[in-house]
């Protein structure tokens, strides 16, 4: 049975709420104090036994220092604890409500009591914190562990080594050096680190080793694995905590990461923190091995298991896949939908839809098209590939000069990653082969070679008559997602629009189906233009026409060969992954976004919440009131002031103070937010996704390691050093003093015995 509050005006109750709640003390004298300061006349004539038993207060109406965390399970009062804060003026603002818990008119003699009272406890209050402070200053010596001269030194040494191994991931400086000739010792970084820190005069660094061996390492490969390891649960441990407190969350995975030939899927978890500000932060690699059953067994357990989260919590899931690991990653999100449905698969906000829809098709050839857009854009990320390929646009586009500033504006930073990515590339073409073509040739030796390998393998790749039909017939087909996938990764009120407006995109794309041979003629014709403008061969794919000739089938022509393996399959895939991207319930989901006020407002107050509201009816502190609370949030706003502005985001709604006062609302809204369709508020820093791959960009492959990578990412997160200090001597008590002086006399009867 839930524990309702007793104090006037609080509809809190232990359903509602993580906060604790205390029962009314037995001590007559200090129950009689509680009772005034509730100021509920109808508790007096009530014993302290029975005020004991039946009421509780909660934690709101004590001092936080009164309050005492003794555990993570388990909060308790102090002993001379009274409540003090109480609300007992918001019903005068509701005059004609009835109010169970009716708030007693104070006498001037009852004023005057009260003022006593309180000046006695806090003279008491004053004399026993002064008690306090002698007690506590004398017992800390007594109640801490004393420790050796050893163990300290042992404690001051190994916070220098977790100094070290924090500032090498948050400055992005690998273990090992990058160069390090075969014939000399290899260069070890944290090493040379140990080094200069010695040299600095951290004496218990060189205490430590002042007897140690010339050219012996400092730690050994295990040692240094332990202090990584402890640095790494040491930061994943503070998001953790965060993430339990908020209790939903979703799951986003990224592209795979290979460490030491093992390929791994980074974990992203969103949800939305105590201060009700959205988060997405990294927090580990799972590794990318077996079946999709072994991978989601796998999940979990790192998810419940290691991590103490619950799966029924997840909200949400998206995983950004491409090339052969997109088939697994879709079984995985199905399988996971079938244990946990309400774990929606959607879409991630950081990437544009047109390019999720692309990545999604199994087809080989739409596979090496997006390969080759992500090696592009590689490639022209230095200076000097794009001023070749600025001259390569202007040299084509010499007698069109405003469609060549067009594209030079279009193909700016990131322009594979947009939304109109097979427009651009489209008319990037032809300058772009003969960009490539110029760096090949490579006159003047501007260019390594490695650089002039990948421009011969891009070109080769893209002057292939089936790769230019696939890209026309994807910039076809994409244009009907083309602004819905805008809308999704736009502001709340255009991705409720967008869940509204899916019906007319899938209506499109069954036309487009359905009238398959007209499209096909005009694609067609399209791309033998682009292809004749680049003077490319039209023809069948050569593995195609030697399967047909083993097979002794009469030869395809090249037209009817590219609709029935190109033009049909994308178009039935897009259609296909769009209807299960987008379920009732996914959009279900998306339409509560109306709950925002500024959405409300385009809708003029018109809106149908409670239609939807049952996909998340579990989620809701009292969801019995929904329907009444929701009315009265709409009355809100619909009356609001003429100055008031309406939030326009969920971000923006959740930080409004008087959003508690709708329990329901407010729930509703922290679990919407954790929806990964939904973008991250802008702000000054960036992704934890878009820092994974400026760390991983910043070194070779060779150099990554998973801990410091970890380290980097997350250097907003809190480094407590004594914390991780504490653990590694928990977890690994044999490195300490004693155990490391007995081990050397245990060896050293080994001699004598020897």
């Amino acid at each position: 049975m839930p524990n309702f509050c007793a104090a006037p005006n609080c509809t809190r109750k232990s359903t509602q709420s993580d906060l604790a709640f205390f029962r009314f003390p037995r001590d007559p004298e200090r129950c009689r104090i509680w009772v005034e300061n509730c100021r509920r006349a109808d508790l007096e004539a009530k014993t302290s036994d029975q005020l004991n038993k039946h009421y509780r207060l909660c934690a709101k109406h004590f001092d936080p220092a009164m309050v005492c965390k003794t555990s993570p399970y388990r909060t308790v009062l102090k002993d001379t604890a009274i409540p003090t804060i109480f609300d007992l003026t918001s019903h005068l603002r509701n005059p004609h409500t009835r109010h169970r818990k009716r708030i007693k008119e104070l006498t001037e003699e009852d004023i005057r009591k009260i003022k006593e009272r309180r000046l006695a406890s806090s003279i008491e209050q004053l004399v026993s914190k002064k008690d306090a402070a002698v007690e506590d200053s004398t017992s800390t010596n007594e109640d801490e562990p004393q420790l050796s001269t050893e163990e300290k030194e042992f404690r001051e040494y190994l916070r220098s080594l977790f100094e070290v191994v924090v500032m090498l991931g948050k400055q992005s400086i690998p273990l090992v050096a990058d160069k390090a000739s075969e014939a000399e010792h290899k260069s070890n970084n944290f090493q040379a680190l140990l080094d200069y820190r010695i040299n600095s005069g951290d004496e218990a660094v060189k205490k430590r080793f002042e007897a140690t061996a010339i050219n012996t390492e400092y730690l050994s490969a295990t040692q240094l694995n332990q202090l990584l390891d402890v640095c790494e649960n040491t930061v994943r441990e503070e998001m953790l905590m965060e993430v339990r407190e908020s209790r939903f969350f979703s799951l986003v995975t990224g592209d795979l990461v290979e460490f030491s030939n093992e390929k791994h899927l980074p974990l992203f978890l969103r949800f939305v923190n105590q201060q009700n500000v959205l988060r997405e932060e990294f927090l580990d690699f799972l590794l990318f091995d077996g079946d999709e059953s072994a991978l989601v067994e796998r999940l979990e357990a790192q998810l419940t298991d290691r991590w103490g989260l619950s799966m029924e919590d997840c909200r949400g899931q998206a995983h950004k896949a491409t090339g052969t690991s997109t088939t697994k990653m879709k079984a995985v999100a199905v399988l996971l939908m079938e244990k946990y449905p309400l774990a929606l698969h959607m879409p991630c906000s950081h990437t544009a839809l047109n390019i999720h829809l692309a990545n999604s098709l199994p087809f080989p050839n739409v596979q090496v098209v997006m390969e080759t857009l992500r090696r592009t854009g590689a490639f022209f990320r230095t200076p000097l590939t794009q001023d070749e390929l600025e001259t390569a646009i202007s040299s084509h586009y010499q007698k069109n000069e405003e469609k060549g500033a067009a594209l030079k504006q279009a193909r700016g930073s990131g322009w594979t990653e947009q939304h109109n990515v097979f427009d651009v590339l489209l008319d990037l073409l032809p300058p772009l082969l003969l960009c490539m073509d110029n760096i090949w040739d490579n006159v003047g030796g501007r260019f390594a070679d490695a650089v002039t390998s990948d421009a011969y393998s891009i070109k080769e790749t893209l002057a292939d008559f089936e790769i230019i039909v696939t890209i026309v017939i994807l910039k076809n087909v994409l244009t009907f997602t083309r602004a819905f996938g805008r809308n999704l990764q736009g502001e709340t009120l255009d991705v409720f629009f967008a869940a509204n407006s899916l019906t007319a995109v899938l209506h499109s794309l069954n036309e487009v189906n359905d009238n398959i041979d007209v499209y096909h003629e005009f694609w067609y014709e399209e791309a033998m233009s682009v292809a004749n403008t680049m003077e490319i061969p039209v023809k069948v794919p050569r593995l195609f026409l030697r399967k047909q000739r083993a097979a002794d089938v009469g030869e395809i022509q090249a037209e009817s060969y590219f609709k029935e393996y190109v033009t049909v399959p994308v178009i039935r895939g897009i259609m296909q992954e769009v209807e299960d991207m987008f379920s009732e319930t996914n959009l279900k989901a998306l339409k509560c976004l109306s709950l925002v006020p500024a959405v409300m407002g385009q809708m003029k107050f018109n809106t149908t919440e409670e239609n939807y509201a049952d996909v998340y009816r579990d989620d809701l502190p009292n969801p019995d009131t929904l329907p009444a609370e929701l009315h009265c949030w709409r009355i809100k706003w619909k009356h609001r002031g003429k100055e008031v502005r309406l939030p326009t985001t969920i971000h923006e709604t959740l930080q409004l103070p008087d959003v508690k006062f709708f329990p329901n609302v407010n729930s509703f809204l922290k679990v919407l937010s954790t929806l990964p369709v939904l973008k991250l508020e802008a702000s000054k820093k960036d992704t934890a996704s878009e820092r994974l791959q400026a760390y991983l960009a910043s070194m070779s492959a060779n150099r990554w390691n998973k801990s410091l990578t970890m380290l980097n990412i997350n250097t907003h997160v809190k480094h407590d050093l004594d914390v991780m200090v504490d653990k590694y001597c928990r977890l690994y008590p044999e490195d300490d003093p004693e155990a490391e002086a007995e081990s050397e006399e245990v060896a050293e009867e080994d001699a004598v015995m020897k």
